[in-house]
C-alpha cells in the first residue's frame, strides 16, 4: 500500500507504541506523522517504515488542525476493535 499524507497509521515501536498517528509526509524511508496532542501538525515525529503498521483509513490532511486531528484520532481508535 502506498503511504501518502492523511493515511492512519499504527505505531509499532518507540514510546508511542500502540498509538494512531496521521500521515504528515514521508521522505526516503521515514514517514513524519503526528497526533495532535503529544505531537502536533507543525513538529511531527519522524517514524522509520519498519516500525509503523499501516491501515486503510485515511482522513483529509488539507486544512486539518491539532484540535481536529485529536477528534478523529480518537473517533477512530473508539470503532477500531483492539484499539488502544
Amino acid at each position: 500500500m502506498e503511504i501518502k499524507p492523511g493515511l492512519i497509521v499504527r505505531s509499532l515501536a518507540g514510546r508511542d507504541k500502540g498509538k494512531f498517528l496521521m500521515v504528515v509526509r514521508q521522505e526516503g524511508g521515514y514517514v513524519f506523522a503526528a497526533d495532535g496532542k503529544e505531537r502536533k501538525l507543525a513538529s511531527p515525529k519522524k517514524k522509520n517504515l519498519r516500525h509503523i503498521a499501516v491501515t486503510k483509513t485515511a482522513l483529509e490532511p488539507g486544512g486539518m488542525t491539532d484540535k481536529a486531528l485529536r477528534t478523529a484520532l480518537r473517533a477512530y481508535t473508539d470503532k477500531t476493535p483492539g484499539g488502544e
